[in-house]
């Protein structure tokens, strides 16, 4: 399984969709999906200027733990998770996520479990500021 999980972490660098797609690029899977949040330019009708993201120091043994129980599937052949902290900028890539398996029904439902996993579980909070000054914190967790 461990062979499966192909890249995981939690940067305070750019993401990069070419680095996750090679990550989990495998020719035993017939079907890969990925899944790239970026930040947005409003939340609940009010805009938003830039965010920025805190991790918790056990953040990535939670990823690892959302990781694995994806995994356990055996058709699922590949999966990978980066997640930004820091000062993120409107249009910057929040999450990346990444799953190939040998089919495309594994990987398109793989991939959508391990979003959401992911923004249930793992502690990472968005911090949110709003074009009028005020600002918000959001637990994904």
């Amino acid at each position: 399984m461990t062979e499966t999980i192909r890249l995981l972490d939690i940067r305070d660098t750019a993401l990069s969709s070419d680095e996750v797609l090679a990550a989990i690029a495998d020719p035993s899977a017939g079907g890969t999906a990925l899944f790239i949040g970026t930040v947005r330019n409003h939340d609940h009708d009010r805009p938003v200027d830039e965010l920025g993201y805190e991790a918790h120091p056990d953040a990535l043994k939670h990823l690892r733990e959302v990781a694995e129980r994806i995994c356990a599937d055996p058709a699922v052949t590949a999966l990978a998770a980066v997640h930004r902290i820091g000062a993120l900028t409107i249009g910057d890539a929040a999450v990346i996520v990444g799953v190939a398996a040998a089919h495309r029904e594994v990987a398109f439902a793989a991939c959508r479990r391990l979003i959401d996993d992911l923004k249930a579980e793992v502690p990472i909070w968005k911090h949110q500021h709003f074009t009028d000054g005020a600002s918000e914190w959001v637990g994904t967790c």
